[in-house]
């Protein structure tokens, strides 16, 4: 049972999330794209917000900046986080234009404040959870979507809200992380996708 606890710090690993919100915006939007455009950008996705920044870590690592890819400390995550910031600016204003993939774009702009949040609050030396984070946000994107598109989405959503308390089981059972940094984590990867989808009039 531990072993299953565990797995869920893998599975729901941060750096997963954005492509994971990609794929499901393609598979569920009844707008229509080619298939090599929707490959491009699938593409495009996993090689800044995935293979890229696993390269910065093993530079970060091989400098010793960093001990592990969970980043046990606040200090090590604040690097990350930064270089992070700039992957998904860039995914923002190359890859995915508001103009075309405008629920994406606010995913993924959503990511952007998540992050930027979570690197403010490694500076004041508080370990948020960035698996929270980033299973939260993916959790209400799906929501959002369900509703902007009328697609029942109840299974995938109810494995995303199970999927958040796995994870933050798994970090408890690690004692990776507090209770507060977790629901931390959760609040501040959820708020920021509700605030742009409705703000934006994306849903309304």
């Amino acid at each position: 049972m531990k072993g299953f606890i565990k797995l869920a710090s893998y599975i729901f690993h941060p750096i997963w999330m954005p492509l994971l919100g990609a794929l499901i915006f393609f598979e569920i939007t009844p707008r229509f794209f080619p298939e090599s455009v929707v490959k491009a950008k699938l593409l495009a996705v996993s090689i800044l917000t995935i293979f890229i920044p696993i390269v910065f870590y093993f530079l970060l690592k091989n400098l010793r900046l960093v001990n592990n890819m969970m980043l046990k400390t606040a200090q090590e995550r604040r690097l990350p986080l930064l270089f992070f910031c700039l992957v998904i600016l860039t995914v923002i204003n190359f890859i995915l234009p508001e103009q075309q993939y405008i629920a994406l774009f606010y995913f993924f702009s959503g990511i952007l404040y998540t992050s930027m949040l979570g690197l403010l609050l490694v500076i004041f030396k508080f370990k948020v959870s960035l698996h929270m984070m980033g299973i939260s946000g993916v959790a209400v994107f799906l929501i959002c979507l369900s509703i902007t598109y009328g697609v029942n989405l109840n299974y995938l959503i109810a494995f995303a809200l199970f999927a958040i308390g796995w994870t933050a089981t798994s970090r408890l059972q690690q004692k990776a992380h507090s209770n507060l940094e977790l629901i931390t984590g959760t609040i501040i990867g959820a708020f920021p996708q509700f605030i742009l989808l409705i703000g934006k009039n994306i849903i309304l």
